[in-house]
C-alpha cells in the first residue's frame, strides 16, 4: 500500500521535472536561433553609407512611414535622385559598383526593383508605422541598429503579441485589440 502511495507521489514529481527540464531547454533553443535569416535581395544595400556617410533619415527613402501603414519601400526614381549624381564608389566600397549598375539598368529599363520584405507579422496584424514616428518611437527599436548594416537586415525582434503589448505597456500606448486587429 506504502509503494502505491509513493509512486502516486513520485511519477507526477517526475513527469512535472521532466516537463520543466524540457521547456527550459527547447525555450534556450528557440531562443538562440535568429528570428529570421536575411533575405537576398535583388540589389545589395549598404545602409551604414546611406546612414552614416550620407547622414540620411530612415523617411528619406521610406518616404510614407510617418504617414501612413507602410514604411514604403524606395522606388528607382527615389535611388536616382541621389544616384545620377554619385556615380561612382570609392575603393573601399568597390564590391557595390556591380549593384549600382543594376540600380542604373533598371532605371533604365524603367523596372522596379523588387526588393524584399524582411520583417513579418501574422497576417491578422495591422501594423501602422505612422503613429509609431509619429510618437517619436527610434525605428531601431524594431528594425534594430540598421544604420551600422551594410547588407540584408534580419528580423532582430519577435514582433508577436507579447512583443508588441509589452512595449505598448511600456510606453502608455493603446492594448486594445482593434488598435492593431481590424
Amino acid at each position: 500500500m506504502m509503494g502505491i502511495r509513493l509512486s502516486l507521489l513520485a511519477v507526477p514529481a517526475l513527469l512535472l521535472v521532466g516537463f520543466i527540464a524540457f521547456v527550459t531547454v527547447a525555450v534556450a533553443f528557440v531562443l538562440s536561433r535568429p528570428l529570421s535569416p536575411a533575405p537576398a535581395e535583388p540589389i545589395v544595400f549598404d545602409h551604414s553609407v546611406h546612414v552614416q556617410v550620407a547622414g540620411l533619415d530612415c523617411v528619406f527613402c521610406h518616404r510614407t512611414a510617418d504617414q501612413t501603414y507602410t514604411p514604403g519601400l524606395p522606388d528607382v526614381q527615389q535611388c536616382m535622385f541621389c544616384h545620377s549624381v554619385v556615380s561612382q564608389v570609392g575603393p573601399e566600397r568597390a564590391g557595390y559598383a556591380e549593384d549600382l549598375t543594376k540600380l542604373r539598368a533598371a532605371w533604365q529599363d524603367q523596372r522596379a526593383v523588387d526588393w524584399v520584405k524582411n520583417h513579418r507579422l501574422p497576417d491578422h496584424v495591422h501594423f501602422v508605422h505612422a503613429p509609431h514616428i509619429q510618437a517619436g518611437l527610434p525605428c531601431d527599436t524594431c528594425h534594430g541598429d540598421v544604420g551600422n548594416s551594410k547588407g540584408s537586415l534580419t528580423q532582430v525582434r519577435a514582433l508577436n503579441m507579447g512583443d508588441c503589448v509589452s512595449c505598448h505597456r511600456a510606453n502608455n500606448a493603446l492594448t486594445e485589440c482593434v488598435a492593431c486587429h481590424y
